[in-house]
């Protein structure tokens, strides 16, 4: 990185620093921005259970449900965050960061906390499944 592009990025700093409000100001892992959390289908079926139980295999992949619903969580961090948590494309990110509210986030309460359920494993899902579902191990039958 050349003294320019040095000059650019100290500049993107100051100016996302001067936008952050108090609470996030707090927050010095970005809590926000190390995570996805795309709303799913409320899973009502052994096949829609079977389905999450493929995608909690796969690293870095959480399901929960909340007040809100059911939820697919990704551990990511977006690759704008620089070193201390600032955006470097503040001024420029997607609409979906502008529209972001930190009034009850996770720094107030982590994900995994504030939720009803939270299933980081096959393991974990699957006892739950098979509460739930008194002939889970049928579902296999349904594939037939």
């Amino acid at each position: 990185m050349n003294a320019k592009e040095e000059i650019k990025l100290v500049d993107a700093v100051e100016i996302s620093n001067a936008d952050f409000d108090k609470k996030c100001r707090k927050c010095k892992e970005s809590i926000c921005c190390n995570s996805i959390n795309q709303k799913i289908p409320t899973p009502k079926s052994k096949e829609d259970f079977d389905h999450l139980l493929w995608q909690v295999s796969h690293e870095n992949i959480n399901i929960f449900k909340d007040v809100d619903g059911w939820f697919l969580h990704v551990d990511t961090n977006c690759s704008h965050l620089l070193p201390g948590g600032v955006c470097s494309i503040y001024e420029t990110r997607p609409w979906v960061c502008r529209d972001y509210t930190n009034d009850y986030c996770e720094y107030d309460v982590r994900i995994r906390d504030g939720v009803e359920l939270w299933f980081s494993s096959h393991k974990q899902l699957e006892k739950y499944c098979r509460k739930r579902f008194k002939k889970w191990d049928q579902r296999f039958e349904l594939y037939e």
